[in-house]
């Protein structure tokens, strides 16, 4: 079995097949469009795959049509949905292995433990003709659109250089973390501490503001002294404004500090401020506002609160 493209040959060509193209991964393919590389991509809804078309990509009817790409970005919510639609793909890699060094790049948020099956699955699958890197990212839609994104990749040595144009194409904070599943993990933390910052933030906004402070006020002075970070200067604002609409669904929220208990568990170590979170966005999503914004954790904090 493959166990990564550990020796590197010729360079792939630039040529990757792209799996979802919603809010994150419509700029993410668009950014790889303005790299230069040819571009066919997948979507549940046709629309999005017009405008990629539109772009001077390739829109494909299914998932396993990009079975000869040497490089498959999967962006999809979670690793369920990427399961769901690389069945089709993996197939079609049972029936005819793809070239040796095919790379499968999955960038969503999902758990360490479940990419690493995943990996094994794709391994069985190819003939140990494709592998898996976990490329997850953090950055929001404004990092996908200017292609600034940070990205936090788990794989073998051999297939982080192999995917290392692909994704500096899409981010300009690229690392490899260590092995699949390392940059979930990565990730795990980056969504900790994004996860809990955002709702100490609306906790402190909602309780400036019933005690007649003015938030935005409050938070141009946070931000000249020790609770200043990047999540107060891009989320800071919209709990100011009360502006929830969706740069991204906050119910995901729920789902990424999940993983950071998982993986708390097998590490053995406590993770207090991961459990709060848990319960803080489970109690957001039981309100309705998971659909909402991340900054929508102010209002689930302002429901909770007595009139």
């Amino acid at each position: 079995m493959n166990n990564g493209n550990d020796a590197l040959g010729n360079p792939a060509p630039n040529r990757a097949g792209f799996v979802g193209l919603g809010l994150m991964g419509a700029p993410m393919a668009a950014n790889l469009l303005k790299a230069g590389w040819q571009v066919k991509g997948w979507n549940r809804s046709p629309a999005a795959v017009r405008e990629l078309e539109e772009l001077g990509g390739t829109g494909v009817d299914k998932v396993a049509d990009l079975r000869d790409e040497p490089f498959v970005i999967f962006m999809l919510p979670d690793l369920p949905f990427i399961e769901e639609a690389a069945a089709g793909l993996l197939e079609s890699w049972r029936d005819v292995p793809p070239t040796p060094g095919t790379l499968v790049v999955v960038m969503s948020s999902v758990s360490p433990a479940g990419v690493r099956a995943f990996g094994l699955a794709v391994a069985d699958a190819s003939g140990g003709n494709a592998s898996v890197l976990d490329a997850p990212v953090s950055g929001g839609t404004d990092g996908a659109r200017r292609g600034t994104l940070a990205i936090m990749a788990g794989g073998s040595p051999g297939d982080f250089e192999l995917a290392r144009r692909v994704l500096e194409a899409m981010g300009t904070s690229v690392r490899r973390l260590g092995d699949l599943g390392a940059g979930s993990l990565a990730k795990a933390c980056n969504q900790l501490i994004v996860g809990t910052t955002t709702a100490a933030l609306a906790e402190a906004a909602e309780l400036a503001e019933r005690s007649g402070l003015d938030v935005h006020a409050l938070f141009e002075v946070l931000s000249g002294g020790l609770a200043a970070s990047r999540v107060l200067e891009l989320v800071g604002p919209r709990l100011a404004a009360k502006d929830y609409t969706p740069t991204g669904p906050a119910k995901f929220m729920h789902k990424d500090l999940s993983f950071v208990l998982d993986s708390a568990g097998t590490a053995g170590t406590a993770a207090p401020m991961a459990s709060a979170g848990v319960d803080l966005y489970a109690e957001l999503v039981a309100q309705g506002l998971g659909d909402l914004d991340l900054a929508a954790v102010r209002q689930a904090i302002a429901n909770m609160g007595t009139t």
